[in-house]
Parts: structure tokens; sequence; C-alpha cells
């Protein structure tokens, strides 16, 4: 019955039926676009024009048009540029006097007023040519105008290069949102998504399904956002990602679901992140971590823009042993190199006290990352920086060690060590006579965190003196693997928490320590990182009930109260199954080169998670509160004052 009616499902849709079809043609004379096929989309159906302001070419000359748009520019009351999402057409304004009323509305319309013009493209007079202008070779001939909407004089023009402050962009969206680059990015941002789409949907027979926004509390994890409801003392909390959702789907028989998902996350004032933000949502039944990585891969490839290098797959993977080892971090930029390496053997019976020290203890080691040429291209204070930083982040000592050029700069101990092992760090290193080696002592995964922070940090120290490291157009992928499956608490390393989330499946290698040294466990989870950010991440899940229960019972202490439903459903046929969440907003901001991600949100919060054009969040009256069976209680002068010291920063931006 089941696999009849699922035949008859599948024919029907890929097989339109008469009905389906006669609509189809009937509705051909409106132009719709219903081919599949069809690349060049219908801009100007359904609306009060004929074309677009970008669109028109030598090949429309002598076409009577129609365009809408806003007035950008105009010169002499003899000539406007005329502007849509589409692009920019310059409009003669006539000038006998036949035609004095459309004159008087395209001469005294102010600036960014949104008018209709029709009229004839006509060819730009010989030398009059504008090859910077994609529509430079034509202009329209006015015949009619019309003044649709006046405006106002603006907060900030609407020009690309004018300088204007982030508070004011955010407080102005909608005029902001009109900028060539906002709309480059917003338009690029919609049709990578529906590439994802459908390659996700029509190549590979995803399920695309909503998963609801009102949840309740989920343990561990990130801070929630609490709504209340009308039952006295229980509350919704808005889902941090649809994990368990995506998880029961798998349960219940969906085998491939994807979402463009809305998430939300209670984290307080940080400087590059959202509270609401979206992830390309991904989870299948039956895969293995390799199946995960290669839909993503060829997810990218397939949704990656035109006018970017085309991307090679399959991306490298490496061990979050080796990242942190190699590169400080858990999402190494590996488009430069300047590696941290560990010269712990070349100082064990050496007689500088604070690398004695360090290598006396447990984890103790000596790191050091080589700076090319950086004799040439840092100065005294950057180096005083560099120290500072070590010295205030780490409670750290780093020692710069000159080789050859300013090695008078060098400190009696790094002269020391240059006679001691000078050969020696020439040879590990492989450093040159310009080269600048920064060196640190202390326990493994300390030394290391500070020698990554140290390698950016030099990074954008050499860059800003003109020299390429990072190179913008190239698109460095890498997949990040084996991670531990826990970690201590910082507040509590007796007590542990997962390094991902609690579902995350063991390795298979390493389930019999789970029960006797758990932080010697690897996990089943996977980052994917571009250019040293950590643009997607996820895992295997644990699909066995026990295992579950065990993992957050007794490893993790969490209530399993709060997570029955998902156990029982575990219990009753759980497919084993992963998944994965690539960070839209992210993604976007490095494929477009914006320096945030606010410049890929259409209304972003600002770093207070405050939307400034509306005054969002308000106050609620009390009166408005009662139904919920809540009340404010107002902080306390010293709690106000407090609060305000924790942002020091008291701009929006």
């Amino acid at each position: 019955m089941f696999s009849r009616w699922l035949s008859r499902l599948c024919r029907g849709l890929s097989t339109p039926t008469r009905r389906t079809t006669q609509l189809i043609w009937s509705s051909a004379s409106r132009r719709l676009v219903l081919s599949s096929q069809r690349r060049i989309p219908e801009l100007s159906s359904f609306v009060a024009r004929t074309n677009t302001c970008g669109e028109l070419r030598s090949s429309h000359l002598g076409q009577e048009v129609t365009l809408c748009g806003w007035i950008q520019f105009r010169r002499q009351n003899i000539f406007l540029v005329l502007r849509d999402f589409h692009g920019l057409v310059q409009v003669v304004i006539p000038q006998d006097e036949s035609a004095a009323s459309v004159k008087k509305i395209l001469c005294e319309a102010p600036m960014e007023s949104v008018v209709q013009v029709s009229g004839t493209v006509i060819s730009r007079p010989p030398g009059q040519e504008n090859p910077k202008m994609p529509t430079g070779e034509i202009e329209i001939k006015v015949k009619t105008a019309k003044l649709l909407n006046s405006c106002k004089k603006l907060p900030f023009e609407i020009k690309d290069f004018m300088k204007k402050t982030e508070a004011l962009r955010l407080q102005y969206r909608y005029l902001d949102l009109r900028s060539v680059q906002m709309q480059y990015n917003l338009r690029l941002r919609s049709q990578m998504v529906m590439k994802m789409r459908e390659y996700l949907c029509n190549l590979h027979g995803f399920v695309d399904v909503e998963t609801p926004t009102l949840f309740k509390r989920t343990p561990g994890g990130a801070k929630e956002f609490v709504i209340p409801s009308r039952e006295p003392g229980k509350f919704y909390s808005l889902p941090q990602s649809p994990q368990q959702f995506k998880q029961l789907l798998m349960v219940g028989g969906l085998d491939r679901y994807f979402q463009v998902a809305r998430c939300y996350r209670d984290e307080g004032s940080r400087p590059d992140r959202q509270p609401e933000f979206t992830q390309i949502d991904i989870e299948m039944s039956f895969v293995d971590q390799t199946g995960i990585q290669s839909l993503i891969e060829g997810l990218l490839q397939y949704s990656w823009p035109s006018d970017k290098d085309p991307v090679v797959v399959p991306f490298p993977s490496m061990p979050f042993a080796e990242a942190l080892a190699s590169y400080g971090t858990d999402k190494p930029d590996t488009r430069f190199g300047m590696k941290i390496v560990d010269i712990s053997d070349m100082f064990r019976n050496t007689e500088v006290g604070f690398l004695q020290d360090a290598l006396s203890k447990p984890q103790g080691t000596v790191k050091a990352i080589c700076i090319h040429k950086g004799a040439k291209y840092l100065k005294r204070k950057d180096i005083e920086s560099i120290r500072k930083f070590a010295a205030d982040h780490f409670n750290e000592e780093v020692l710069p060690i000159f080789l050859k050029t300013n090695e008078n700069w060098n400190s009696p101990v790094a002269k020391f060590i240059m006679e001691e092992q000078g050969l020696g760090l020439v040879r590990l290193l492989e450093t040159q006579e310009e080269d600048v080696v920064l060196l640190t002592a202390g326990e493994h995964k300390r030394a290391c965190s500070l020698m990554g922070k140290l390698r950016l940090e030099c990074a954008d120290l050499l860059e800003a003196r003109g020299v390429v490291l990072r190179d913008p157009a190239l698109f460095s992928f890498l997949w990040v693997v084996d991670f531990p499956l826990f970690l201590p608490k910082e507040e509590n390393p007796q007590e542990l928490e997962s390094a991902h989330h609690p579902f995350t499946a063991p390795h298979p290698s390493d389930i019999h320590l789970l029960y006797t040294e758990p932080l010697k466990v690897r996990s089943q989870h996977y980052d994917l990182v571009l250019n040293g950010n950590e643009i997607g991440g996820g895992s295997i899940r644990i699909h066995n009930s026990e295992l579950q229960h065990y993992v957050l019972a007794t490893v993790l202490k969490e209530d399993v109260k709060l997570l029955s439903h998902l156990l029982q459903a575990l219990d009753y046929g759980a497919p084993p199954h992963g998944g994965i969440a690539l960070g839209l907003d992210r993604l976007m901001c490095l494929v477009t080169g914006a320096p945030s991600i606010r410049d890929v949100i259409a209304f972003p919060k600002s770093f207070r998670g405050h939307d400034l054009m509306s005054n969002a969040p308000d106050s609620i009256p009390p009166e408005e509160l009662k139904p919920y069976h809540i009340q404010v209680s107002w902080p306390t002068d010293a709690e106000t004052e407090k609060s305000s010291s924790n942002h020091p920063c008291h701009s929006e931006s």
C-alpha cells in the first residue's frame, strides 16, 4: 500500500497532470517563467516597467522603453542618471517648450526621488560614450515622466565611496541597502542559497523541513533566549540550532533533511556575532564522516559564485592535535606559513632559567615561530607590543631573537641562546638573515595557543607594512577532525563538558576509554574552516539510547529529564545518522570580502544586540506583562554601573 502511494507521489512530482499542463500553457501570456532550464530571469515581469536601467545596450536602439528608479545624479538640468537594482542609465531631459512639464518634474525632483520615465533608446553622441558604464553607449530620450515619490534630505549620500559610521548605516538601514555593495552582497547570498537548494533537493533528494522556533531549554551549549508563556513559571526557549529536531526527523524516517534555519544565541556583546543568525542545516541517515564531507564539498563547489576561482575538491584534512601544534588554533589559516615549531629537545640541558623551569613541568615545551624578514618590517614598538600581549593575556614570556640584522636589539638572554643554539635554530626553523624568531615556553596547549595568536598578530603587522601573506582572492578550505569528545570545564576542571555538543558520537576506536579515561576519547566531530574562520561544524550522532544516557547522566552530569523525548526516540529504532551546519552569514562574509557579517545580513543587530533602526529591544507596559505572570526587577545603581563597566566601548557599531 505504502509503496504504491510513494510511486504515485513520485510520478506526480515528475509528471504534471493534464489540468496542470493546461494551467501552465494558459499562463504563458503572462510571461511566467516556469521552465527550470531557462537561465535568464524575467526582471520586468508583472511590474510597471518594460526594462531595468542596467540592461539596456546598443541592441535596444530605437526601442520604446519605460523605466523606474531613483535619481542618482543630475547635470546642468540636461542629463540625469537613473538607478535601479540592476544598474545605471543616462536620461536626456527634454529642453523644448512642448515638454516643459516633463522637464519640470525631472529638474525639480530632489536626488533619490523615485520616478518613472518613458522614451526611446538612442545612441550617445560620438565621443560622449562612457566605457565605465555597461549602458555607456546609449541614453534615453524621454517623452513622459512621472514623479512617484519625492525624497527629503538624506542623512547620508547613497554612494559607496562616502564614509558613513556603522551606527548611522544601521539606523537608516533601508537607505544603506540601496548601495551597490549591499545589493551585491544580498543578491549573491540569494543566488548561493538557491543553488544550495537545487543541489540538495533536486540533485540529492533532501527534504526541506521547517522546525519549531518555540522549544524548551537544552542542557549545555550556548545560552538561549527565554520566551514567557501564559502558564505561570513556564517558558519557551529559542533554539540555538534545530539539533534535536533534525535527529528526530531521522528517527521518523525522513532520511535526508535540509533547512535554511534561523538560530538564536544569547551571547551578549560579541563584536562579530549576531543574536539571530542563519545556518544551512543538514542531517542524513546511514552516513559516515566521509559521506558528510563529500556532500559539503560538492555543495560548495556547485553553489560557488562564477566570478570567483572554482572550488577544488576534496578539501585537505587535519587532526585537531596537529592544528593546535602547528597553528595554535582549531581553525588555522593555511594561506600562509609561519608554523609553530617545537624546539624543546634543543634546550633539555639549557642554563636559561625560564626555559629550564618550563621544561621541568608536565607537558612543558619550548615553542617558536619564524617571522620571515621580520627584522626588515617589524619595529621595536611592535616587538614590545607582542611581548606585552603575551604577558597581559597569557602571563607568559615571549623572547624575540634577531639573527643577524638588528642583532643588537637582542636581550642578554637572546644573545646567550644565539651563542648556545644559534646554528640549531637556523637549521630547525630554516631561518634567513633578516628573519626574527619568537620563542616561548610553557604548558603545551597554552604555549601553542599563545603562539597561534602571535602568528596572526605578526601577519597583521607585516601586511600593514605592505607584505602580502593572505591573498584575499584565495579560498583555503580545511577539514579539522579528531577533536576530543570532552573538555574540562574552565570554572571547575574536575567536571567535563562536551567539546561539540552532548549528542556527538565517540570515535569507534575510543569507545572503551569512555568508561575509564573520557578525556582521551576522540569524537566523530568535524569542522570546516575557510581562511582561518570556522564556517561549519557537525558530527556523527549517538543513535544508541543507553550510550546517550550514559554520556548525559554519568559523564556530563546533566538532567536527563530535559531530553527524555530524545532518549525515548532513540529506543524506537533510530538509524545511524550524522549531519552538519554551515554558518551562512560567516560564509557569505568571506565570499564577498565584507569587513563584517553585518554587511551580508539585511537587517542585523549591533554588537550589543540592538536594532538601531527600530530601537529593539523595547520596554513593555506592566499591564501587557501580566498575562505572562512576570514583572521587571529593575537593577540598582550599583548593578547598572557594574553592567556599564563590562561594556567599556559605548559605540553601537
